[in-house]
């Protein structure tokens, strides 16, 4: 396993990332349509065809889930990777039209320094479709790229991070993180990460816990205070099991506690965290308790992925961008 979303058969990822504008989109496709929930714990989301994956609405199945910068205006990238999946014959027929169902949601990067004089209308659709067009199996960048370009925190610079793990059931669970976050990925001023407990190797540094936790080490460390704070942790988890939307929801709020884990605070009111769940169908569950595994599963690697996210990431080129972890710690 590479250790990255993809791990999940039957799911390709690719990135746009514009590095002039500090910003960028990220594209996850599913080979053929795969059931999809969300669970959106933060108190500022911005999303896009989210209602439609909640467990009583009709639709049971979408083509992708697309992750952007650029707060609202990163609501047209869906449009975007529908364009390109139109392209190659995707979606579903309803007597001759063709709907590709793309979900999607962004993170707050318009303050992150680099310039957002972009014209008339944003690039996001653009982004969107570019993405969509590159996505692949196997190996996809992480850090600083795609919807992570322009991802900060309050200690370090953010960006996309990935993890996967198999579990007991034989099952492959994976999550993929765009973390830009209200609060911070490290503890106090020091290179380690709140996630630390769930690193697999050295992932993410193999630094471990500091040698103790002070007081001032949990104290409030909040991006873009005194005034309103605003941000947002976003991102999906997938498996290879065949789940119903309900057992995605429990899935994609299982996962939203790995987020809690690696950042803190989380789910702040300038936050708009979400979290999206998707399943392949490709291997069913034995037994309905199994499904609490996958949801340990599911909040592991979505708190690995987020630490792997910061990790990774490299200090932007642009006038004024967060230096990164590496940077600082290194």
């Amino acid at each position: 396993m590479l250790n990255l979303l993809t791990d999940v058969a039957g799911i390709t990822v690719g990135h746009a990332t514009d590095l002039t504008l500090g910003t960028g989109a990220t594209a996850i496709l599913f080979d053929a349509p795969a059931t999809v929930a969300v669970a959106t714990l933060g108190g500022a989301p911005g999303s896009r065809d989210t209602a439609m994956l909640e467990p009583e609405m009709t639709r049971q199945q979408i083509d992708g889930v697309m992750l952007s910068g650029g707060s609202v205006y990163g609501l047209d990238a869906p449009g975007g990777a529908q364009a390109a999946l139109r392209e190659a014959g995707r979606g579903f027929r309803l007597r001759g039209a063709l709907v590709p169902l793309i979900s999607g949601a962004i993170v707050f990067d318009l303050l992150n320094g680099a310039p957002k004089d972009w014209g008339t209308f944003s690039p996001y659709r653009d982004l969107g479709y570019t993405a969509t067009k590159a996505a692949r199996p196997g190996a996809f960048a992480l850090g600083t790229v795609g919807a992570g370009t322009g991802a900060t925190t309050a200690t370090v610079k953010g960006g996309v991070g990935s993890a996967s793990a198999r579990t007991s059931t034989g099952h492959v669970v994976a999550a993929l993180a765009v973390v830009n976050a209200v609060g911070a990925p490290t503890i106090g001023d020091g290179p380690h990460f709140w996630a630390a407990p769930y690193e697999v190797g050295d992932e993410y540094g193999a630094r471990g816990w500091p040698a103790r936790i002070a007081p001032a080490d949990v104290a409030p460390r909040m991006k873009g205070l005194p005034p309103p704070a605003t941000a947002t942790t976003i991102g999906i988890v997938a498996t290879d099991a065949v789940l119903t939307k309900g057992q995605c929801k429990r899935l994609a709020i299982m996962a939203n506690d790995g987020l809690a884990r690696a950042i803190l605070p989380a789910h702040a009111p300038g936050d708009g965290d979400t979290v999206f769940a998707a399943a392949t169908g490709a291997r069913p569950l034995a037994q309905e308790e199994d499904l609490a595994l996958l949801g340990h599963a599911a909040t592991l690697v979505f708190a690995r992925a987020c630490a792997r996210g910061c990790y990774a990431a490299t200090t932007p080129p642009w006038s004024g961008g967060q230096r990164s972890w590496r940077d600082r710690f290194a």
